[in-house]
């Protein structure tokens, strides 16, 4: 019995038409279907679901399965999928298109209301504690290290240093829930001797916005955190996220 040959650009997806439009390098047509991107997947098996099937799905024009599966969220943007594929095919990419199809009230109330949170102050916090909160636990906890720990009297955690070279980010939970946990790393960059600081404005590392693909929330957050190091006179960016 005769095989009836499929030619893929007889298969309608406006979906399909969308990733070989938007994203360069990323030609659907490159996949082997190797399966290298599942195996190393931390999502893989969710919801049925791998990165593997994901791009045949897209291949084969399931428009609607492709942008309502929730597998989608459970994908964390490691890129582990990318550098297993012998191809390069960037399904990250993929996989935010497929966020973007969303409503944006409909996507991950926990993803969605950390974007929120980080756009109602310049701390850009997930958290929304504002600059002079995060400013006085540092100095609140700055001062007990200082008194109570021995020989670490001297220790420093500047905030807004002009000129410091290094500005570091904090992640947004730890001088709201677990301040102790920033002391570490001030106690690392002490005996390193590094020249660094904080900034009160943009001083949480994280950005949901960029999981949410919220793109406008995310180049503000991006752009309010870029400034902080413009005007303190920064040489480099030391984001712990």
């Amino acid at each position: 019995m005769a095989m009836e040959t499929i030619n893929l650009s007889d298969l309608k997806g406006e979906f399909r038409t969308k990733v070989n439009t938007l994203l360069e390098g990323s030609n659907l047509n490159l996949c082997l279907t190797c399966g290298a991107c599942a195996g190393g997947c931390p999502a893989t098996g969710l919801e049925n679901m791998d990165p593997r099937k994901f791009v045949r799905m897209i291949v084969l024009g399931l428009d609607e399965e492709v942008t309502t599966t929730p597998w989608v969220w459970m994908c964390s943007m490691c890129q582990r999928c990318i550098y297993a594929c012998p191809m390069n095919v960037d399904i990250p990419q993929m996989i935010g298109l497929a966020r973007q199809a969303w409503p944006r009230e409909k996507r991950p109330k926990g993803i969605l209301g950390s974007c929120d949170m980080a756009l109602r102050n310049d701390s850009c916090s997930a958290m929304g504690a504002a600059p002079e909160d995060f400013q006085f636990v540092v100095e609140d906890i700055l001062e007990e290290v200082q008194e109570d720990q021995e020989g670490w009297d001297k220790l420093q955690a500047p905030v807004n240093k002009q000129g410091a070279y290094f500005l570091l980010n904090q992640n947004s939970r730890e001088p709201v829930t677990e301040p102790d946990e920033m002391i570490p790393l001030w106690k690392i960059l002490n005996l390193v001797e590094a020249d660094w600081t904080y900034s009160t404005k943009g001083w949480a590392a994280e950005n949901y916005c960029m999981f949410l693909q919220d793109w406008e929330a995310w180049e503000h957050i991006t752009r309010v955190k870029a400034k902080a190091v413009e005007d303190l006179g920064c040489k480099v960016w030391l984001n712990t996220e």
